[in-house]
């Protein structure tokens, strides 16, 4: 009896240190945003409806800094900013670009653009490690920004804009900050700036056929061929990596 007690003990001990060496060998998605501009951002993560909000929406990241943390297992999606131009006084918190609700946790609101924009659909675990991402300039542009994933299976390309657009901005798609005279801290889409259904794709023109590239998209797209641009986008700029360990997020370089 004792000598079945303690081949049984055994097995069980053995087949508990080798699922948790598994476990261990098998960590979570992570992603890591990295602030490689001369200044403070506070970026920003909104999640899609029916998923969680992941860092209470928002935070400060010094320049040169990183911060990581696990992706929600299973399936999470939403959309990742950077805001430009914060201040916090006397109880007041406001950003150039990217605003949220003058909040610095976003709690799941969006923001306020131009905004360059990472989009991620992740699945991880059970029988599906994919993750779908893309930088989008549809609604404008504030920092240079790319997804960098690491571990990847597969082609996992960096995708994202790293040229610096508020150098080389039409003056019709500007936003100065103080308004008029400020510097130039953001570059809008021709969406924001004229508000025409057309440059919108909206009501006649949201679709494939009749949403088209415009000038303003065009500027975009010379400048940063791997990104969206306008609503109906090529959908070939949307890359997917099967199993990486890490997905970056990289604010300027």
């Amino acid at each position: 009896m004792a000598s079945t007690l303690c081949a049984s003990l055994f097995c069980f001990v053995t087949l508990f240190l080798l699922c948790s060496f598994a476990g261990a060998t098998q960590p979570g998605l992570i992603l890591t945003l990295v602030n490689n501009c001369p200044f403070t951002v506070y970026p920003a993560i909104q999640p899609n409806a029916g998923h969680p909000v992941l860092e209470r929406g928002g935070f400060a990241l010094q320049t040169l800094t990183h911060r990581s943390f696990p992706a929600p297992t299973a399936h999470w999606s939403g959309r990742i900013w950077a805001r430009t131009g914060c201040t916090h006084s006397n109880g007041h918190f406001y950003c150039a670009t990217g605003d949220c609700g003058h909040r610095i946790e976003c709690s799941g609101l969006g923001g306020a653009p131009p905004v360059t924009l990472a989009q991620f659909s992740l699945h991880h675990g059970g029988h599906k490690d994919l993750s779908s991402y893309a930088v989008s300039l549809v609604d404008g542009f504030n920092v240079p920004m790319t997804v960098t994933p690491h571990e990847g299976k597969g082609l996992c390309p960096v995708v994202g804009c790293k040229a610096n657009l508020l150098a080389t901005c039409p003056d019709k798609l500007q936003l100065r900050s103080p308004p008029g005279h400020g510097p130039v801290v953001g570059c809008k889409s021709g969406c924001q700036a004229f508000g025409t259904d057309e440059l919108c794709c909206r009501n006649h023109y949201n679709s494939p056929q009749t949403c088209r590239a415009s000038s303003f998209s065009e500027f975009f797209k010379h400048a940063c061929p791997a990104t969206f641009t306008y609503a109906h986008d090529s959908p070939s700029l949307t890359h997917e990596c099967a199993s990486p360990r890490e997905l970056k997020i990289i604010f300027c370089h």
